[in-house]
């Protein structure tokens, strides 16, 4: 099922049963916050608040705060199903030979006439550009204020679309908006992003940079706007990969962007390379309120939207919030795409209480000596990941997403004096711990069983196991059992 607009997934959200109306009043400053966070909590449905004081439009949110709606937006059954498709892409490789070639070409045929035909269609007018307000007052959005000490109103959940000036190149990136004024807002892209990047260049070229900031795209498109998208690869195609259909785009009103021409509201405006204001302080996933700090500013100049816009937003903080399990989604998703560059990983779990990035876990197969190092500082020059702090390293029969079991072969498989190796890099730009910004140390652990190559000179002892025999029959024992049998259906606490 694809869904080309916001309006069409909330449709299918409400015949499911995945979707609250809230008709009682709730202010946008601080009450919407806490009505989402104990909602998503409580694993509940997306909310539609349709009475916000002062507002002209009703306001959605916990739209992907589930995994079950993440997979329905991306038109699947699972989230796993979305990474399996990924991982179908991936490996793509030209084919081995004459015998390669005829089992390979037609698949990859297949795939590639698949991509071309995902690419985004471009159309001249669009329901995003429906109604061209008279005049640019950000107060008629119903932005919200999350936390109470926030510096501000944020627009938290837009997909802000810059584009590359040296070649045309667009790019889409989640990035927070604070309301300065009735047209100005604060761009809060942090040094590592693309937006970033190509702000700089912008600035080295001394001209105001193009910007468009989309409020309530479609879910693929949304999707795709916060995910790790590999340089070089449009974000509009993988949405439409994403989606299974072209995403459509138009030409933005006043600005050379193209925007989705089924979004709810479009700002358009310019960044200009000379002006830089206070952004913050704001609430953010760390728990913590971030530092406040200059960033660029975003001038609007034109908003256009449907005629009946919906406002999509998300609030950010200490998990478990939308964002966070949004990440735990990106981590299934782009995990093939992780074994294309490493096969030797089997699996990999960024955890939330590690806020996915600070921490890592991943699972691999190991050969040769020192292979857990190569693994770690691939791995930490590989995109986003150079962000991870802690980086744990087990071998390919340990769940990774069994944190006891994780701690318990770090506890007992890595020895602090030869198994650790420390670095030193880029992190988060919110990260807290480190004494300068944006840069600060790293720690990898081998929790592998050490081999006499890896310069382990004992034998490793063997680990205890049962006699498959003897459990079979302790199973079928307790089974019989009319107390006990019960005991083997209970969940372990």
């Amino acid at each position: 099922m694809t869904f080309r607009s916001l309006g069409e997934f909330l449709d299918e959200l409400e015949r499911r049963g995945d979707l609250a109306r809230m008709r009682r009043p709730v202010a946008r400053d601080l009450e919407i916050t806490e009505v989402t966070q104990r909602v998503l909590a409580a694993d509940g449905p997306a909310l539609l608040f349709e009475n916000v004081p002062g507002a002209t439009m009703p306001v959605v949110t916990n739209l992907l705060g589930s995994p079950r709606r993440i997979a329905l937006a991306l038109g699947a059954n699972s989230v796993e199903e979305v990474a399996e498709r990924v991982g179908r892409l991936v490996r793509l490789r030209p084919p081995a030979g004459l015998l390669g070639a005829v089992r390979d070409l037609s698949g990859t045929i297949e795939v590639l006439s698949t991509l071309r035909s995902l690419a985004p269609k471009r159309v001249r007018s669009a329901p995003c550009q429906e109604v061209e307000e008279s005049e640019v007052d950000l107060d008629r959005l119903p932005i919200i204020k999350c936390w109470p000490h926030d510096a501000g109103r944020t627009v938290t959940f837009p997909v802000v679309i810059t584009k590359d000036p040296e070649t045309g190149e667009p790019h889409t990136g989640i990035y927070r908006l604070q309301q300065y004024g009735r047209d100005t807002l604060g761009m809060h892209f942090q040094i590592h992003r693309i937006g970033a990047a190509n702000y700089r260049k912008w600035c080295a070229r001394g001209e105001r940079m193009p910007v468009a900031a989309v409020i309530g795209a479609d879910p693929a498109t949304v999707f795709s706007g916060l995910a790790p998208v590999p340089e070089g690869i449009s974000n509009f195609v993988f949405a439409g990969f994403l989606r299974s259909e072209p995403v459509e785009l138009v030409p933005a009103r006043s600005v050379e962007l193209e925007v989705p021409a089924q979004a709810e509201i479009v700002l358009e405006g310019y960044v200009d390379p000379t002006e830089r204001r206070v952004e913050g302080p704001f609430g953010d996933h760390t728990g913590y309120y971030s530092a406040p700090e200059e960033f660029p500013v975003f001038h609007v100049t034109r908003i256009t939207h449907r005629s009946r816009p919906v406002y999509l937003t998300t609030v950010s903080g200490k998990p478990p919030t939308e964002d966070a399990v949004l990440g735990k989604a990106v981590e299934r998703v782009f995990l093939p795409v992780i074994r294309l560059v490493l096969p030797e990983i089997v699996d990999m779990d960024l955890p939330i209480e590690g806020l996915f990035i600070n921490v890592a876990v991943v699972s691999i197969r190991k050969s040769y000596p020192d292979q857990p190092r190569k693994v770690m500082h691939a791995l930490w020059g590989l995109g986003q990941m150079m962000f991870v702090r802690y980086l744990i390293v087990v071998d390919d029969d340990v769940n990774v997403h069994d944190l006891s079991e994780v701690l318990y072969r770090v506890g007992l498989q890595a020895d602090p004096g030869r198994d650790f190796e420390l670095a030193h890099g880029p992190v988060d730009q919110l990260s807290i711990s480190n004494p300068v910004p944006n840069q600060g140390a790293k720690v990898g652990i081998d929790a592998t069983r050490k081999r006499p190559e890896d310069g382990y000179p004992r034998p490793w002892p063997e680990e205890i196991r049962s006699d498959p025999e003897a459990a079979r029959a302790a199973e079928q024992a307790l089974r019989e059992d009319p107390v006990l049998s019960r005991l083997l259906d209970r969940p372990r606490s």
